[in-house]
């Protein structure tokens, strides 16, 4: 069982050896096994990756990520919404026919929507809106799978079917 202090140490040196994360000079403090994450990113993907990296060092029991994304002054919707959308369009697994993104509240919050078949489509969407300045979370409300139709809209494609028919 490795105690508090080399766990830290060795928590600090996986986020000091990791080349997206280097720069940004995360502390890490471990009490019992937990450890307490902090410091300031550019991306919610980068949040993520710093507790993704931490959780797996052997002996973390559990991950309180207090990480921050810096905004850099206000968050403008608007230019949220465009850097996700551009985000959106550069990755080559989500279709901007099926997924579009939306900034809702002027603290970095996204909100995906739309339609897409495959639920991996939805996940790589998610992928791409976290890597946007600016995104501090990302809620999905992106449907998956066929669209179903409505008794109504059975009803209506029956009668125009026997019409036809």
């Amino acid at each position: 069982m490795m105690d508090d202090a080399s766990l830290r140490e060795k928590v600090r040196q996986t986020l000091r050896e990791d080349k997206d994360l280097r720069g940004y000079g995360l502390n890490a403090d471990v009490v019992a096994g937990e450890v307490q994450l902090q410091g300031i990113v550019d991306t919610l993907k980068e949040k993520e990756r710093a507790e993704r990296l931490v959780r797996q060092v052997p002996g973390v029991k559990g991950v309180a990520n207090a990480v921050a994304i810096s905004t850099d002054g206000a968050v403008r919707d608007e230019d949220v919404t465009m850097e996700v959308n551009e985000e959106l369009d550069q990755d080559q697994r989500v279709d901007l026919r099926h997924i579009g993104a939306e900034s809702v509240d002027g603290h970095g919050t996204v909100v995906l929507k739309g339609r897409a078949e495959d639920p991996a489509e939805v996940e790589a969407a998610r992928e791409a809106a976290a890597k946007a300045r600016g995104v501090t979370r990302v809620v999905s409300q992106v449907k998956v799978g066929e669209e179903e139709m409505s008794l109504k809209d059975i009803f209506h494609s029956q009668v125009n079917n026997d019409r036809e028919g």
